[in-house]
């Protein structure tokens, strides 16, 4: 057991406790006091409002499922179901027109669209990577990637795939920065004169895409060009090993890439206990202050990483010219649901953890306000909250943060929010939703994954849900995501916040993604997410060829793309479904969700590149989870499997997946006595997955973790 001391009124793990005291409220000018009265207020006034909304959550779920059921056998009248959504509240009135108010807005936000990366905070190593992925090599992207159609042979230097490298940098120049009279494919020469860019002594077509460089105007060892907000630096250097080859000495062009990033407490992390949130809570303490490090092994040598300068070019009209060497960073806080056993009320019930994460992450980015050269340049937290069902919650939130201002001494509306559009009584509600934090509200983002895991429970009494592949072919996804571009811009987004598309989820299929992610900025998404660094320089290629503020211009006068009643379109599989065909899918499932389970019960990893039935690594997160989980919930409830069916699936897949970790020294096999607290969780997310609130992954990994932890401290 913990030990706990007392707070104001509440009960606090210890490590939590010396956590905040000693490091994270050192500095902030917060007395201690002060901090723990006004986190005793939010947890004993603000807890009670929370459960409130998830008792109306089940509330609402339930009359939906009598509906349902009380039509069972009818042809579904959608003209019915929706006065009847209207009828319990599910749908809210629509009110007048507006825009959003939010001010203090930073660039990588408002104005600068690129791609966006999402990366577990408990993970040093990798929250500095993302961080540092405001910059990227494409020379580095497309050589190590599948990106050209094929990979560089092993074994040294290809200096054949290098070649096609060059060419399609060269080609990526001439495309958005040409050249009058001339080319960069070509090129042999680089020089600034007469505050302009000449390449091989002719000018660029438009002049002012050159905007600064390095070294001797005559010879520049850098040169800054940019395009649709984005900087592209092309680097010489005739000692470099590329350099030294090339025409014109370029040894690289480095591309603006991760303009901003998402630092996780939520869905790619595995936190259960006070231990766990103050890894989360540490990390982020360390970018907000600017000294995390981590230490990682690579060519045999250990190299410690750092968070990355800010870059320094001269002007071409004179002066200096300072970039910023890291991405813009958001924190992820939990959503309404779960609680934590590291701070308990004063009845000794679990507090519920978004109320914590809430007080203590922008307690934490207090660190950044009062610094220079940080994150927010406008004294700004960005705050992304997931999960929130309908306006009232965003109300909640909303007020939530003016408490946590009100604590802290803030400003109000220093806490920007981003509401995550992936829950379908906030999709149907959206414009309400951002009405509800008009004030504070400065990113949307759909997110097909959770979105159609509350798709397939919410409906879950409808039906027999189609195969997750025909899922994204049904009219509902494409109504969703248009629609959430157009009310985005009907309340003002546009220069003011981020309207964001979801995540690429195959990251060694990179090719495939430069050939299709064109489509987010192209919908008038001014952020995507991405997997990796490397990923988000290919992305960065996408928001030279779309000028998305000018797309969003045009959709601004195009009129309204989706409705309400065609994202109310139920997904049910319609036709009887072939046996071979549901044995594969209920396999795939039962194979993704033992991928991801087993990781993060075992070893307390919340987000992994897990290799499906046919051995293509894809990026699971609880959300994907969910998706499967839910989808063999659904099948199961409706008979379309029997659950020997999908036991016998996962003990067939178990042996899969061992057999995916066997190099892992880490790895716990699950076959052949299925019998291990990882294999049980799953069985429990399909098995129990009709009542968990919401279909939410949630509940039962936390209590198989916590189980686990208990068995091996015992």
């Amino acid at each position: 057991m913990p030990t706990r001391v007392e707070k104001q009124g509440l009960q606090v793990d210890q490590i939590l406790a010396d956590f905040l005291e000693q490091k994270a409220l050192v500095g902030t000018g917060v007395s201690v006091d002060a901090f723990w009265a006004g986190l005793s207020a939010l947890v004993h006034d603000f807890g009670p409002q929370n459960a409130a909304l998830l008792e109306k959550r089940e509330a609402i779920q339930e009359q939906i499922d009598g509906y349902h059921v009380a039509r069972s056998g009818q042809p579904h009248d959608a003209a019915d179901y929706k006065a009847f959504l209207e009828q319990i509240g599910y749908l809210v009135p629509e009110g007048d027109e507006f825009q959003i108010e939010t001010t203090n807005v930073d660039p990588e936000i408002a104005t600068v669209p690129g791609a966006q990366l999402v990366v577990p905070i408990t993970n040093a190593r990798f929250a500095l990577n993302a961080a540092n992925a405001r910059w990227g090599s494409l020379y580095d992207a497309l050589y190590g990637t599948d990106a050209l159609g094929s990979r560089a042979a092993r074994g040294g230097y290809d200096a054949g795939h290098g070649a096609k490298v060059v060419a399609r940098a060269r080609a990526f120049l001439d495309a958005h920065f040409p050249v009058n009279g001339g080319s960069h494919a070509a090129a042999t020469s680089y020089a600034i004169v007469d505050g302009g860019l000449r390449v091989d002594g002719n000018p660029l077509s438009e002049a002012t895409q050159c905007v600064g460089y390095q070294g001797d105007a005559a010879s520049p060892s850098a040169v800054l060009l940019q395009n649709n907000g984005l900087h592209v630096a092309m680097i010489f250097d005739a000692t470099h090993s590329i350099g030294k080859m090339d025409p014109a000495h370029i040894a690289d062009v480095r591309l603006e890439s991760a303009i901003s990033a998402i630092m996780d407490c939520e869905d790619s992390v595995a936190c259960v206990d006070a231990e766990d949130k103050v890894l989360a809570y540490g990390n982020w303490l360390g970018l907000m202050k600017g000294d995390l490090t981590a230490d990682l092994v690579k060519n045999g040598k250990t190299m410690t990483r750092r968070l990355a300068d800010d870059e320094t070019y001269k002007a071409v009209s004179g002066g200096e010219l300072t970039l910023k060497g890291r991405a813009l960073l958001w924190i992820r806080n939990v959503g309404h649901l779960m609680t934590n056993p590291a701070v308990h009320d004063r009845d000794g019930n679990e507090a519920y953890e978004g109320l914590l994460d809430a007080m203590i992450t922008v307690l934490i980015a207090m660190h950044d306000l009062q610094r220079d050269g940080g994150n927010s340049a406008l004294g700004s937290v960005y705050v992304v909250k997931p999960k929130m069902h309908g306006p009232e919650e965003v109300a909640f939130t909303d007020a939530i943060f003016t408490h946590v201002e009100d604590v802290l001494g803030l400003p109000r509306n220093t806490v920007k929010i981003g509401i995550m559009d992936e829950e379908r009584r906030t999709t149907v509600n959206l414009k309400e939703c951002i009405r509800a934090a008009k004030a504070r509200v400065a990113f949307i983002n759909t997110g097909f994954l959770d979105r159609t895991g509350d798709e397939i429970h919410t409906s879950m009494e409808a039906g027999a849900f189609a195969r997750k592949d025909e899922i994204k072919q049904k009219g509902w996804i494409a109504a969703y995501e248009a629609q959430n571009v157009d009310i985005g811009l009907a309340c003002g987004f546009s220069g003011k916040a981020q309207i964001g598309k979801g995540m690429w989820a195959m990251p060694d299929m990179m090719e495939a993604m430069v050939d299709q992610k064109i489509g987010h900025p192209q919908s008038g998404a001014n952020c995507a997410w991405v997997p990796s660094p490397t990923a988000a320089t290919l992305h960065a290629m996408h928001y030279h060829a779309v000028d998305v503020m000018g797309v969003q211009d045009k959709l601004k006068t195009g009129g309204a793309r989706a409705t309400v009643d065609a994202i109310l379109d139920i997904p049910l599989s319609g036709d009887a479904l072939d046996p071979a065909v549901v044995t594969r899918e209920v396999e795939n499932n039962a194979q993704g969700i033992l991928g991801y389970v087993v990781r993060w019960v075992d070893q307390g990893v919340g987000c992994s590149k897990v290799p499906d039935i046919n051995d293509v690594g894809l990026m699971e997160d609880r959300a994907t989870c969910r998706i499967s989980a839910q989808a063999l919930a659904n099948w199961l409830h409706h008979g379309v499997v029997s659950e020997a069916d999908v036991l016998a699936a996962f003990q067939k897949m178990a042996a899969v997946v061992d057999g995916q970790n066997a190099d892992d020294p880490a790895y716990r096999p699950m076959a052949p006595t299925y019998d291990g607290i990882a294999f049980q969780a799953a069985c429990d997310l399909v098995f129990q997955g009709r009542v968990q609130p919401s279909g939410y992954t949630e509940p039962v990994l936390h209590r198989r973790r916590l189980e686990l932890k208990a068995q091996r401290n015992h």
